[in-house]
């Protein structure tokens, strides 16, 4: 019997966190992979970390220019002749209250996190349906379902990239292309350390059942399942990988007979 040709995988912002975790998970199943980011000297650098010359490729790209994605799945195409996932990771967070949220940063935000998948999408599925379908995993965010302080643009990029995962999985289906999301909750990712003080990491814990961030690595173990056929049967869904934060409503911190000082 012949051998299953190796799968091919594109995952975007994969130079660093959740994006580099998913890209070195897929490489350990035996995937090929296309990391592709905005920032070329760090993408570079993380590719060429993982030291796997054959089974990578590296694409620097803007995920909101059409015309750049175009060319970036043209050199998937070119490099490995086939795509088999698509993990749209790509995105950017500027955390403001909504009167200081300025005209260009909502519209980079929603650029990159809302149109960046929908255009990512739209040139990978024709290239999917060649070899008879495949799968896409957006990454969202528990900020779509849960609102909170200073995330108007970012809470409101990624609530409309959930339903465009609905929208896609609905479309696609038919050329039997599953589409679902993940969302992460606070995870230690470099964006979260920067932009999370002592303070609101703090109220996380309070806010988490599991009581911790979660890793990168649990977040990429959540989205190569929905790449993968074990998911075969599952479409249109947002997996909340969180550590029940999104279950949880208010008193966790008194059940638990924990009162923080200050």
């Amino acid at each position: 019997m012949p051998h299953a040709p190796q799968k091919v995988a594109l995952v975007t912002g994969a130079a660093r966190g959740i994006g580099l975790a998913t890209a070195r998970k897929l490489l350990a199943e035996g995937w090929r992979v296309a990391l592709l980011d905005i920032e070329g000297e760090l993408l570079g650098r993380a590719v060429a970390e993982i030291d796997q010359h054959e089974a990578t490729l590296a694409i620097t790209c803007d995920v909101s220019d059409a015309a750049a994605v175009g060319a970036a799945m043209a050199a998937v195409m070119s490099r490995f002749g086939r795509l088999d996932a698509l993990v749209n990771n790509a995105g950017v967070a500027m955390f403001a209250p909504v009167l200081e949220t300025s005209d260009a940063d909502w519209n980079r935000i929603m650029a990159v996190n809302l149109t960046g998948p929908f255009l990512c999408t739209k040139a990978a599925a024709p290239l999917m349906r060649e070899q008879g379908g495949g799968a896409i995993v957006n990454i969202t965010s528990i900020s779509a379902v849960r609102a909170s302080t200073l995330r108007s643009a970012y809470g409101t990029s990624k609530a409309g990239l959930a339903h465009l995962t609905k929208q896609l999985a609905v479309e696609l289906a038919s050329l039997n292309i599953r589409v679902n999301a993940v969302a992460p909750g606070p995870v230690d990712t470099a964006m979260a350390k920067q932009v999370h003080t002592r303070e609101i990491r703090a109220d996380y814990h309070d806010a988490i059942p599991l009581n911790r961030y979660g890793l990168e690595e649990e977040l990429a173990e959540a989205i190569f399942f929905l790449c993968s056929e074990r998911a075969s049967y599952i479409t249109g869904q947002i997996l909340a990988v969180d550590g029940g934060f999104d279950a949880a409503g208010i008193g966790l911190p008194t059940l638990r007979g924990e009162r923080r000082n200050g």
